[in-house]
């Protein structure tokens, strides 16, 4: 077993403020008997794991956490085994010092933890960010996944007034201690989440929106959100899509304002063999709003890569 965090690494100030309370926050956090704390790459790792089967790893996007897959990964479970960490300074995880945020250090350490917890994914399933962390661990080949599934995936640089203005604004942001505690006391404000999700193109639950506002209202997550985005460099990854192995699926809101679908059409001209499906009036977070279609996607794609028997298709 490994320290939470290396005594000799200098640490940004990300990790200095505080992180979601396992015993406040998570008090009542989905899927709570299926979480475990496990030391690995140098962090204490908050992990989801339950089910039996080929094993499905879900990788959340930034500024989410395990809370993101509560009605999809149940439904995946009954096939499935299903590991769901949080990603490093988000939720429950420990944040790492500030240069281990980027997307190559960040598929690194998520290689650390599965090879800790002796999992080697067969499919894999990132919604937005995570998408991006998944497929870079496919090219470094820490993971060898016959599926690969994108949940309105942010695989392709962020181009025209957003390339230019946003992405250093917020590597400017990252800089400031006042700005992750600024968001997390606006979020506090009645409606606030509520208008940020709406802003997403999506509606959820009532439930959701309080695990959102649990996290969004924690000055630590934020941050650690804030410095993923500014660390982000999709540039590279996008030259390497056409060599992608694995079975590509891109689940897509139509109505997705972070993300636009046509996206997922640039990403499947590029990738032999992908697809693509649009899940018609749903916005970002699509796989929270309707994870009965998500999970059946899912399921198909792994009997038509061998992971799953196709006659169990007969029988349910």
């Amino acid at each position: 077993m490994r320290r939470a965090l290396n005594d000799n690494q200098p640490q940004s100030f990300a990790a200095s403020l505080a992180k979601p309370n396992w015993t406040e926050e998570g008090r009542d956090w989905p899927h709570r008997a299926a979480s475990s704390f496990v030391h690995a790459g140098g962090l204490r790792w908050h992990v989801q794991q339950m089910g039996r089967g080929p094993v499905v790893l879900l990788i959340h996007g930034t500024g989410a956490a395990t809370h993101s897959w509560r009605m999809l990964a149940p439904l995946l479970a009954e096939h499935f085994t299903v590991v769901a960490p949080d990603l490093p300074g988000h939720g429950f995880t420990a944040t790492p010092h500030a240069s281990r945020m980027s997307m190559a250090a960040m598929a690194q350490d998520l290689a650390a933890l599965l090879r800790g917890l002796g999992h080697r994914p067969m499919m894999v399933a990132g919604h937005s960010a995570g998408a991006a962390v998944a497929a870079r661990m496919c090219f470094d080949g820490s993971i060898t996944p016959a599926a690969l599934v994108g949940l309105n995936a942010a695989l392709m640089p962020i181009g025209g007034a957003a390339s230019r203005y946003m992405l250093p604004l917020a590597r400017m942001l990252a800089t400031s201690a006042l700005v992750p505690r600024l968001v997390a006391r606006f979020a506090r404000n009645p409606g606030m989440v509520e208008r940020m999700i709406a802003d997403t193109g999506s509606t959820l639950e009532p439930a959701g929106v309080d695990y959102y506002r649990r996290l969004v209202g924690n000055s630590g997550h934020v941050a650690a959100a804030i410095r993923m985005m500014a660390s982000w460099r999709l540039d590279e990854l996008a030259a390497k899509l056409p060599q992608l192995a694995p079975r590509l699926l891109l689940i897509a809101g139509s109505n997705d304002k972070t993300i636009a679908s046509r996206d997922s059409t640039r990403v499947q001209a590029m990738v032999p063999g992908a697809r693509v499906e649009v899940m018609q009036g749903l916005g970002h977070l699509a796989h929270e709003e309707r994870p009965h279609d998500v999970a059946g996607l899912m399921t198909e794609l792994a009997r038509e890569v061998g992971l799953l028997p196709r006659m169990l298709a007969a029988a349910e």
